[in-house]
């Protein structure tokens, strides 16, 4: 007999019927001459109830039955009398796939703490929380790539061992297959990378975005979808050194179009999400609201599924930089002195604080923001006429801040070369990037979309560490 998926069996009508069920023990729980088994074999949050009697299998056949315990069951499904559930199955024949020590298995149904859980990360899958986690990351996975293909888009598997820097940030993590005690060196002392596996320094990239420019402009329109590192030091609730992007470009996009194509996809997204991860989303919410029960109404989070339901229902803000800088020097957190980082004037680097009061406290609402200073944006952003700004833009999520960043790209070979030249990059090292300025050159936006940081607006989870399954962090790469 095959086996059938507990999420088919929930739903399923077809009562009297001889079923075959494999999963996990959630609980279990009984009396004299019966015995309740929950069972979960990952397919949904929804555990299925086993009934087991005494006076058919006996009560030998529980012995090895405990939580966390594998099992094989056939038997007969019924419809269940039970409050909180509609099916439940009537057990023929109970077999222990794999045991699970009680005394020794970490995972007892009881609440555990999210720290508790990151240390037994190998195990957390089993739990409630980080299943409906990552049936919806899967969701949002499987979104994405719908959205981009529909739309006519080509996914581009772009470098993760590189010799440029994206960003200009300089955090990147070295790749070498050089001798560490005792590396190679020229006549001035200095490590010969000429003697080592690529011939020149390399890192693990930080972004797709230069490469995936090179795509663009011949495909039109592009995206990559892969793994991105930081060697930032950082321990914050937002930060990674491993992390997932999602960076489209398109030739022939003008930084609105680039705009209209972010909010699509960002909406687009989210209501997939509400439309195929519901019963997860509610236990999400469930789990939310208890967890913040202790603060004040004020302090509480808004009620998950409707915070989704907002960014679907609501158009974007958009302003310029100028004008947000405007709205937070005269406002109360600002004058009162209640930001970390005070505003004082234009030019400032906004903060994660900042572009939370813009979109939860002033226009309630997902924020663009756009024409920030150059000095603070990348160099391949394309400068406005003023000669002040770059036609950057920024999306800020409640509970977020910045969930994407992107730009209209600079397509004009003097002005690249002027700035290339500015903050120091050698011309000679981006040769390649040049020459499609040189050569055909069009007006091309795009934008980077940090997955896990779209992960937790759509879950609801507070740190970041908790919606990849195995998070790398300043001294944290086990498992």
């Amino acid at each position: 007999m095959s086996r059938i998926r507990i999420i088919d069996l929930i739903k399923s009508k077809d009562f009297d019927k001889q079923i075959h069920i494999k999963g996990w023990v959630r609980n279990r729980r009984g009396s004299k001459n019966v015995a309740f088994i929950a069972l979960n074999d990952g397919s949904t949050i929804h555990n299925l109830q086993i009934v087991v009697d005494f006076s058919t299998l006996g009560e030998a056949v529980m012995e090895d039955v405990s939580v966390g315990a594998a099992l094989a069951i056939d038997g007969k499904l019924m419809q269940s009398q039970g409050a909180g559930q509609t099916v439940e199955v009537i057990a023929t024949k109970i077999e222990v796939l794999g045991k699970a020590d009680p005394e020794k298995y970490p995972l007892q149904p009881k609440r555990h703490s999210l720290e508790f859980l990151r240390d037994i990360a190998h195990l957390r899958f089993r739990t409630n929380t980080f299943g409906a986690i990552n049936r919806v990351r899967h969701s949002m996975i499987f979104a994405i790539h719908k959205y981009f293909n529909d739309n006519g888009f080509y996914n581009i598997h772009t470098p993760i061992v590189t010799s440029s820097d994206a960003e200009g940030a300089g955090e990147m993590f070295r790749v070498t297959t050089l001798d560490d005690k005792n590396p190679p060196l020229t006549e001035d002392g200095e490590v010969n990378y000429k003697e080592d596996f690529f011939g020149r320094p390399t890192n693990l990239t930080v972004s797709g975005q230069l490469e995936a420019e090179l795509a663009a402009l011949a495909l039109g329109q592009v995206y990559t979808f892969g793994p991105t590192f930081r060697a930032e030091n950082s321990n914050t609730t937002r930060h990674l050194a491993e992390f997932w992007m999602i960076e489209p470009e398109v030739a022939f996009n003008d930084l609105n179009d680039n705009m209209d194509l972010a909010e699509d996809m960002l909406k687009y997204v989210v209501q997939y999400a509400l439309d195929n991860c519901m019963d997860d989303l509610q236990f999400l919410s469930k789990r939310l609201q208890e967890e913040e029960k202790g603060k004040k109404e004020n302090e509480r989070s808004p009620e998950l599924i409707e915070k989704l339901r907002s960014v679907v229902d609501n158009e974007f803000v958009r302003l310029t930089y100028t004008e947000a800088i405007n709205i937070l020097r005269n406002s109360k957190p600002n004058k009162k002195k209640k930001f970390e980082y005070l505003i004082d004037g234009w030019g400032a680097d906004l903060q994660s604080e900042h572009e939370r009061y813009l979109v939860e406290k002033h226009f309630k609402k997902p924020v663009i923001l756009v024409d920030y200073p150059k000095e603070i944006k990348a160099f391949y952003m394309r400068m406005n006429d003023d000669g002040k700004t770059v036609r950057a833009m920024d999306i800020l999520f409640p509970g977020i801040g910045e969930i994407i960043g992107g730009s209209q790209r600079e397509e004009r070979l003097d002005v690249l070369l002027s700035k290339i030249h500015e903050i120091g990059i050698p011309e000679e090292e981006m040769w390649w990037f040049l020459d499609t300025r040189r050569f055909g050159t069009v007006p091309h936006s795009g934008f980077g979309l940090g997955f896990e940081r779209l992960i937790l607006f759509v879950t609801g989870m507070g740190n970041i560490r908790d919606v990849i399954p195995f998070p790398r962090a300043p001294k944290q790469a086990e498992f």
